[in-house]
């Protein structure tokens, strides 16, 4: 039986520190919200465990969002449009793939920012027979799982697997000439699918979780980092940046939703790390629990001088259960 994990490499990706976050876990979890889903490594470690019968996930990405629910929803198609990119792509050259990946990083960026266009060159497809009540509705299932199809296929073969956009929202990450990556994972996709059967999925705002959390719920908060040196930022992956001024106010999210009776576990970089004085988080979640735990990050553009750095867990544990 294959266990469920991401299906795609995110940028502060959990896995490698799950044992330390499971350790904050409230002993059932029967209601389970994720504001800053990402690549669900919490997520499907919480579905495979507890089962909680209420699941939201949300993030800012949409394209990411689109994703899950095109995994959850629509899981052989999806496999047989990356089986068919995966096929074209083990038969190419690394020059050739170069080509190949630009050619469908462009294509993404087209039916990522000029949907309306797309939506025109589908429907006048010759092979597309309904009526036009029908035509839309299916015009847009066929972008949305082409979008998803791409988002994974570019997680794959681009560089160091980021998902980074300019201030048009153009995905600009570079080829990666990594020969034969899994770009279609047909058991993992299968088992990510069954697990999120039942789980709600949303784009936008983390604030708009509110109306979900409540006494019941263990909600688990990965915001974008604060960056610990200005070559971080280079991994932000929405048109909109997360600043000190967005991170106060997620302070004030979290500090509601502990009000509610919610159980909170949230992560974010150390800025000790690179400045022992920044008491920034110290300030700012004075009256929670505040763990420093020790992941490998790449925060130096030195490889040699890259390693293990400290993260921060907080929480209300200590006064919730």
């Amino acid at each position: 039986m294959v266990v469920a994990h991401p299906f795609i490499k995110w940028a502060g990706g959990k896995t490698q520190l799950l044992d330390e976050i499971r350790a904050k876990y409230p002993p059932k979890i029967e209601k389970y919200c994720e504001p800053f889903v990402g690549g669900g490594a919490v997520l499907f470690d919480v579905l495979s465990n507890f089962h909680p019968k209420e699941v939201l996930i949300n993030d800012i990405n949409a394209e990411l969002i689109n994703t899950y629910a095109q995994i959850r929803d629509n899981p052989e198609n999806l496999i047989e449009m990356l089986s068919d990119l995966q096929e074209s792509y083990k038969s190419h050259t690394t020059e050739e793939n170069k080509a190949f990946f630009y050619e469908k990083r462009d294509r993404y960026n087209r039916l990522k920012i000029n949907g309306n266009a797309c939506h025109a060159e589908l429907a006048s497809a010759p092979q597309m027979k309904k009526s036009e009540q029908e035509i839309p509705n299916q015009v847009r299932n066929d972008i949305l799982l082409e979008k998803a199809a791409l988002f994974i296929f570019l997680n794959k073969t681009c560089f160091n697997g980021l998902y980074r956009v300019n201030a048009k929202g153009l995905f600009n990450v570079p080829f990666n000439s990594a020969k034969n990556p899994l770009l279609c994972d047909e058991e993992n996709l299968r088992a990510c699918s069954k697990l999120l059967q039942n789980v709600q999925v949303r784009t936008g705002e983390y604030s708009q979780c509110i109306d979900f959390i409540d006494e019941r719920t263990f909600v688990y908060i990965d915001p974008p980092y604060r960056p610990l040196n200005k070559t971080q930022a280079f991994t932000s992956y929405s048109e909109n940046g997360f600043s000190d001024k967005e991170q106060i106010a997620l302070g004030k999210f979290i500090e509601e939703i502990c009000a509610k009776g919610a159980k909170v576990v949230a992560s974010n970089s150390d800025p000790k790390n690179v400045n022992e004085n920044d008491n920034f988080f110290d300030d700012l979640y004075s009256h929670f629990e505040i763990k420093r735990i020790f992941a490998s990050r790449m925060i130096n553009s030195n490889a040699k001088k890259r390693g293990a750095v400290s993260e921060l867990l907080i929480s209300n544990i200590a006064s919730v259960f």
